[in-house]
Order: C-alpha cells, then sequence, then structure tokens
C-alpha cells in the first residue's frame, strides 16, 4: 500500500507504512484465568442526528454487534460506564435503554453476561441537595437494571461527592445501596483523573484515608460484594488495596497503564480486570490470557506489553477523553462505518494524538485490515488538513 502522510509533533510528515495484520484470532473458546469484564463503548448514528450536541442517537445495530464481538472473545461486558459516555454524551435515558438492550441481547447469546452501571446521573450536581435524594437516584437505576435481569456496578456520583460532608456520608449511602441490593454488587471508585468532579470521593483528597473508609465499607458487606474496581492510576494504591480485602472479595483493576503487570499479580495477590482499554485490545488481551494460564509469564508479556504505551497514549490527561481513542480504533478496525461519538466527542483529541494511537496500535498487532486501517486514517488526515 502507499505510504500513510501522518503528522508529526515537530510539524513535519511521516510516510509511514503499517506492518502485518493483527495475528490474534476474533473467538475465542473457554474461560480465563481471571474475571475480565470490558468496559464497552456506544456507537453513535451520525445520520439520525439533527443536533448531535444536544441529542445524540445511538446506533443500535452496531453498538449491539460490538458487544457480540467482546463476548465471542470471551468478555463479559461492564456496561453503561464511562466508556459509553455515561455523564459525557450518554444521559440516564441513553443509558437505560442500553442497559435495558443489552441484557435482552445477552439472553441470545450462550454465555454472554454482562454488569451494569448504577448511579446517579439523572441528577443535576449543582441542584442537588440531600443524601436523600442521591439514595433514591441510585435506587431508581438500581431498580431498573434488577427489573431487567441484570447485576450492578455501583457508580461513583458527583452528586454525592458534592452533597457528602462526610466518610459517614458515603459509609450510610452504599451501606443502604448494597443491602437493597438483589445480587452481588461491584463498587467503582473512580479518581479525578478520569472525572475532576469526583475528587475527594469518600470523603477525603487523602488516598489512603479514603482507602481506610472503603475497605471499611467492604468489610461490613462483604457478603453482598463482588469486587471493586479502582481506577486511580497508580499500581502501588491497588496493590495496597487489594492485600487488604476480605477473603472472596475481588480486586478488578480500571488502572488502564498498569493492567498488565497487575493481572498477572504479585505472587500472592492479583487483581481481575475491568477495563476500557479491553474494548480496543480485547483479541490481544484474551490471547495473552491465554498464556498466563498455561503459566508462560514471557508469552504473557509479549503479547501484552506492547499495548500498555498505546493504552498510556489513549488515557493521557485529560484522561476524561480517552473514549475517543477507543473509538477511533473501533472505527479503523471495520466495527463501524464513522469516526463520529455522542456528543461530537471524537473532537476532544487533536490529530497528533489520533496518528500515535494509530502509530502504536499497529506496532502492538491491534489493526485487524492494516489496508481499510490506513484509508480511514488517510480520510482523517485529509479532513484535517495533511495529505
Amino acid at each position: 500500500m502507499p505510504p500513510l502522510p501522518l503528522p508529526r509533533p515537530d510539524g513535519t510528515v511521516e510516510r509511514y507504512v503499517p506492518g502485518p495484520a493483527s495475528p490474534y484470532p476474533s473467538r475465542h473458546e473457554g474461560g480465563f484465568v481471571r474475571t475480565v469484564y470490558a468496559a464497552a463503548h456506544v456507537v453513535a448514528d451520525p445520520r439520525a442526528t439533527a443536533d448531535p450536541w444536544q441529542v445524540p442517537v445511538v446506533d443500535w445495530d452496531a453498538t449491539l454487534a460490538f458487544r457480540r464481538h467482546l463476548w465471542g472473545l470471551g468478555f463479559m461486558i461492564a456496561e453503561a460506564m464511562d466508556t459509553s459516555q455515561r455523564g459525557m454524551g450518554l444521559d440516564w435515558a441513553g443509558a437505560k435503554e442500553l442497559i435495558r438492550r443489552s441484557l435482552a441481547e445477552a439472553r441470545t447469546v450462550p454465555g454472554a453476561d454482562l454488569a451494569c452501571g448504577a448511579g446517579a446521573d439523572q441528577l443535576d450536581p449543582a441542584d442537588t441537595h440531600s443524601l436523600g435524594d442521591v439514595i433514591a437516584a441510585y435506587e431508581e437505576q438500581l431498580s431498573h437494571v434488577e427489573a431487567c435481569g441484570g447485576r450492578a456496578i455501583l457508580m461513583a456520583s458527583r452528586a454525592l461527592c458534592r452533597v457528602a460532608r462526610s466518610r459517614d456520608d458515603y459509609l450510610a449511602v452504599y451501606g443502604r445501596l448494597i443491602a437493597g441490593a438483589q445480587d452481588k454488587v461491584i463498587l467503582h471508585w473512580l479518581g479525578p483523573m478520569f472525572d475532576p468532579q469526583l475528587a475527594g470521593y469518600w470523603g477525603s483528597d487523602d488516598v489512603e484515608t479514603a482507602m481506610a473508609t472503603v475497605l471499611e465499607l467492604i468489610e461490613a458487606h462483604a457478603s453482598k460484594v463482588d469486587g471493586i474496581k479502582i481506577s486511580l492510576l497508580e499500581a502501588a494504591h491497588e496493590e495496597r488495596m487489594r492485600a487488604r480485602l476480605p477473603a472472596g472479595v475481588k480486586m478488578y483493576t480500571g488502572d488502564d497503564f498498569n493492567y498488565a503487570d497487575l493481572i498477572e499479580g504479585d505472587g500472592r495477590h492479583v487483581s481481575h480486570g475491568l477495563l476500557g482499554i479491553f474494548d480496543p485490545i480485547a483479541p490481544a488481551a484474551a490471547a495473552a490470557l491465554d498464556r498466563l494460564a498455561a503459566g508462560d509469564s514471557a508469552g504473557y508479556h509479549a503479547i501484552l506489553d506492547p499495548t500498555v504505551p498505546l493504552s498510556r497514549r489513549i488515557f493521557e490527561a485529560p484522561t476524561q477523553f480517552y473514549k475517543a481513542g477507543v473509538v477511533l480504533l473501533a472505527w479503523l478496525n471495520g466495527f463501524q462505518g464513522h469516526f463520529r461519538m455522542v456528543g461530537g466527542m471524537e473532537s476532544a483529541r487533536g490529530l497528533l494524538h489520533y496518528a500515535d494511537v494509530f502509530r502504536l496500535a499497529d506496532r502492538a498487532g491491534l489493526l485487524v485490515d492494516p489496508e481499510l486501517a490506513a484509508h480511514r486514517m488517510r480520510q482523517l488526515c485529509a479532513v484535517n488538513g495533511v495529505e
């Protein structure tokens, strides 16, 4: 294929030739040695959207087809999470429909499994004044998930962060929600690098103090907590916390910088996975997990380590815009016919960022059809004045 013009930070243009197609299978048989959830994105429908910032429209067929792709690779799905632009383009009405449709779709796919995000994002944090309002919002969403036959991931709440005055407020709200849930729940500690409005969650800006509060909560309700996902992008925090979890409660890494080492573990403790980066790297991650199950640490790292530079670039600050890189790769790999996102979020990153995502995905062996990917990347470059 002809060289692809990719911009460099110094203003020059590189003539880039992609490598071979991804060697990883698109299907996987059997289970994994870790419990792994892929937080999946949603596909916009630009042809049906009259006002993309205010009234985004989801392409349900393409959105559900991508979930079948992830199920086919053996992953469970973390549905209606921040990767699906929850709170950044996808409102509660959209998330509610996504949860309903995904749970219905899962019943048609043998072995398919998922857990769904339940939060309080139908509230405007600026107009939320009481813990009661937050509890009612959470319970509305939890009730919807359970009525559709699902189980919940209790998402971090901007409204709760705004109205809570102490650690005791978090313990009271979460204690009530966990006790009232029909099934075990997964807790979600999302750091301010992912959402600045969550600074001080669990009642403190100090990680150790916040961690002590979460552990107290988990210990008090261990029989109803499947695990906790923490997304702090600091491996040491996760390692300290997972060593202190009660028996039977899983640590789900949400660390898109250090997931390879954390999932492998330190010989005593391991992390499971609930990751947005699993959305674009699922074939490689499935192959790597097979190597891990076989006791082949070198083979595991040989596959997964090259994906880490890509993930670090996608999740670079401002981290909350990482969804754009995830959707770019879905487009490049042919899972959707366009690079448009709900809320116009594709504009959150620049062409230099996207060029690096392309290069790093190629080096990690993630381009399913390099010729198609190069053709589409060439189109993106041309629209941005690089030809």
